[in-house]
């Protein structure tokens, strides 16, 4: 496996790291024993970045994570990424967004017992609370990093002022935004700026939640209790539009001899050095199959094809329904 430096703050990762919140919550029915067989896959082909939050079960898939670093022993070949801010009680009701100092330091503390280790390699607020400066949750969470609790800080889905406000109290590592060929909206204005700051981009979502993988071709593909049902682009007026773009996808995996995930990934690689994957599974043979992007590259015929083909006109409905996209600053 490759790796990849976030930012200029010297935090090396595997070029494509693994999201681990479908393991064990939104994408239907989950199974630990093979959550854990997939994180043992990871760490058999490098894939050592692994990220997760507070908020995924909630609070399971942390406790999932911290039984997998301690089954196999590996916390120090594991770059260990998690997240604070959307709060939710035991239920799984949503609480809010929550970026105040105590709280942060609270967080903090819970995610470090639920994970079984003295520090967080990268910790992230995981969504921007507008009643609180951001100055006054970066200083919190520069406190951990002089605490030793914590290593590098992050922002996720965060803006260009934002940004540019929270690296004048400590170095940001990375963004964490959703970036794929079928959501390329901070390409204009946020990416810029964290090449600018010296900041990395974490792409989540680089498969278009499983969209541009090929192997959703129908809402029924999807487990009721999918979260996916209730988002836009997996909506009945704009399914079948979006599957025409992956078509291209598909259609150049073939001519490739490669799947179309990993297509998808090479996509995201290529943009910029400074960005980093991390598409989720839930299955050894598709983390494999992730994995193998590395080695992908394609040709610029190729790159304007998928540019073309995936323009913000074509892609039919928003990221997240409206009150989703509250939360994200652009």
């Amino acid at each position: 496996m490759n790796h990849r430096t976030l930012g200029n703050t010297g935090l090396e990762v595997s070029a494509i790291g693994l999201g681990c919140m479908g393991m064990s919550d939104f994408y239907g029915p989950h199974n630990d024993t093979k959550s854990l067989e997939t994180l043992r896959a990871a760490l058999d082909v490098g894939v050592t970045f692994w990220d997760t939050s507070d908020m995924y079960g909630p609070f399971t898939n942390e406790k999932l994570i911290g039984r997998a670093l301690k089954e196999t022993g590996c916390r120090s070949d594991v770059v260990v990424a998690t997240k604070f801010g959307i709060e939710r009680d035991p239920s799984g009701a949503l609480v809010g967004i929550n970026g105040r100092p105590d709280y942060v330091r609270k967080a903090c503390d819970a995610s470090l017992k639920r994970l079984g280790t003295d520090h967080i390699d990268l910790y992230y607020q995981h969504r921007v609370d507008p009643q609180v400066p951001i100055e006054e949750t970066i200083g919190a969470m520069a406190d951990l990093v002089a605490a030793g609790k914590v290593r590098y800080l992050g922002l996720s889905e965060a803006g260009p002022e934002t940004l540019r406000r929270a690296s004048k109290v400590h170095s940001i590592a990375a963004l964490q935004s959703e970036y794929s060929l079928w959501s390329q909206d901070i390409a204009e204005r946020i990416l810029p700026v964290c090449d600018e700051l010296g900041i990395g981009l974490v792409a989540y979502s680089p498969l278009g939640r499983g969209f541009l993988t090929g192997a959703i071709q129908s809402v029924d593909d999807l487990a009721a209790d999918d979260w996916r049902r209730n988002m836009p682009r997996f909506s009945a007026e704009n399914f079948d539009g979006n599957l025409q773009l992956v078509e291209t996808v598909n259609d150049m995996a073939q001519t490739r001899g490669c799947t179309p995930a990993q297509i998808a990934l090479a996509w995201v690689l290529q943009q910029s050095e400074s960005i980093v994957p991390i598409p989720g599974t839930r299955s050894p043979d598709r983390l494999r199959e992730n994995a193998a992007a590395v080695d992908i590259r394609l040709e610029s015929n190729e790159m304007a094809v998928l540019d073309n083909t995936f323009g913000a006109d074509n892609v039919k409905g928003a990221r997240y329904h409206e009150q989703g996209m509250r939360t994200i600053e652009q």
